[in-house]
């Protein structure tokens, strides 16, 4: 039995969360800009979201751009935007066809325009899709959710619309960016690091993490499978 036969046959994660890291160090190896290896990366995002729906993964979650990443070169922040652009521009056509529901978690606020409106329009118009739930992160830090889910829950308690009593794990999950889905199975995070970097944080409390030196735009369906056999070898006791 080959890898994928053996993972295709075993308990296949619900939820798949992906830290996508290295597209720089990947063009530096190579003696390429930056951009090269951003935009290599977006390809990835793409044979990513196929290969999970293939699999039958039911929930895809992509850090894509945090709230630190605000402070890297104004041309690189460009080129990142313009390339997300792009890529709704491509790709949404043929994710709304292959029913993939598109959802962004993240201060879209702070998106330039015409990154918010390409943004609001591939959620628009794919909300109704089952198949595969492809959640990004944009503009998005962990500690800034659950902050706002905290100012939430305060202003619904100060208008009589909640109980003291009824605040718990379960009622909390309500006020953060995932509350129509589960808590990831598995995290994977590319490129040799070993931190969460802000990402999920609440979510992540019971999820097995698999970290890999792969550099995200070498991140392909093999490497997809050896994350999911190992996560496949785990016992889940969630604390028990």
């Amino acid at each position: 039995m080959n890898l994928e036969e053996q993972v295709l046959s075993g308990r296949i994660p619900e939820h798949i969360a992906v830290i996508m890291d290295g597209n720089r160090r990947w063009a530096k190896q190579k003696n390429l800009p930056s951009k090269m290896g951003h935009r290599e990366g977006a390809l990835r995002v793409t044979d990513l979201v196929r290969n999970c729906a293939d699999i039958g993964v039911k929930y895809l979650s992509v850090y894509a751009f945090s709230t630190e990443n605000w402070s890297r070169d104004k041309m690189e922040i460009d080129y990142l935007m313009n390339l997300l652009i792009e890529f709704v521009v491509k790709e949404l056509n043929n994710l709304h066809k292959n029913d993939v529901k598109i959802t962004m978690m993240g201060n879209i606020e702070d998106l330039p325009d015409k990154t918010r409106k390409e943004v609001r329009r591939s959620v628009e118009l794919t909300k109704h899709n089952k198949t595969l739930h492809l959640n990004i992160a944009l503009s998005y830090g962990s500690r800034n959710e659950i902050i706002r889910a905290v100012k939430s829950l305060i202003n619904e308690y100060e208008n009589n619309k909640i109980n003291i009593e009824e605040i718990n794990e379960e009622s909390f999950k309500n006020y953060l960016f995932t509350s129509d889905m589960p808590d990831p199975d598995l995290l994977i995070r590319t490129s040799g690091e070993k931190r969460l970097s802000n990402f999920l944080l609440y979510q992540l409390a019971y999820t097995e993490f698999y970290f890999t030196d792969v550099l995200w735009p070498d991140f392909n369906r093999e490497e997809l499978l050896k994350s999911i056999e190992s996560y496949q070898y785990r016992k889940r006791r969630y604390g028990n």
